[in-house]
């Protein structure tokens, strides 16, 4: 069985145990140049997703606060006093930390004469009341998970969650 060179090298090139293809003097061919060349392309391969969810706890507290309310008495004295040509009428005044109004009127006389009708003290106390009010406080964290391509879910820690 005899061999032909040239049947599995279509472009005559040879090989180092097979010789190529001789021509005569003067005979040309054509011998094709190859060249090969690379490509990278890229697809997009889901390899797991993250999964965040927020959660909110409730606590009950009860608020504690003393609350401050003021009250105000008020006395009426009767002084039918009356006031002196050029004496200077009574003012507004505090004593003791009870606040004095005189109330005056005047009243046509054969000649008009200033009488101070009455006093009225007004006295402020103070008083405090503890009072409890019961809040709900609502707090939240977040809960991300990591799923996997294969549907597996793990959580994943606080630290490995900041970017």
């Amino acid at each position: 069985m005899s061999a032909d060179p040239t049947k599995n090298d279509p472009h005559g090139l040879g090989t180092a145990s097979r010789p190529a293809a001789e021509l005569a003097v003067g005979e040309t061919e054509t011998i094709p140049v190859i060249e090969e060349t690379a490509r990278i392309d890229k697809r997009v391969v889901e390899k797991g997703r993250v999964r965040v969810q927020t959660r909110t706890e409730t606590t009950d507290d009860v608020l504690r606060e003393t609350l401050r309310s003021d009250v105000v008495g008020v006395t009426r004295i009767p002084i039918d006093r009356v006031i002196a040509e050029g004496e200077v009428a009574p003012t507004i005044r505090t004593e003791n930390g009870v606040t004095i109004i005189p109330v005056l009127e005047e009243v046509l006389v054969v000649e008009k004469r200033l009488i101070l009708k009455e006093e009225v003290h007004i006295r402020q106390t103070t008083s405090g009341e503890a009072v409890e009010v019961p809040v709900t406080l609502r707090r939240q964290h977040a809960v991300v998970e990591r799923v996997s391509a294969d549907g597996h879910v793990s959580e994943i820690p606080p630290k490995e969650q900041t970017p």
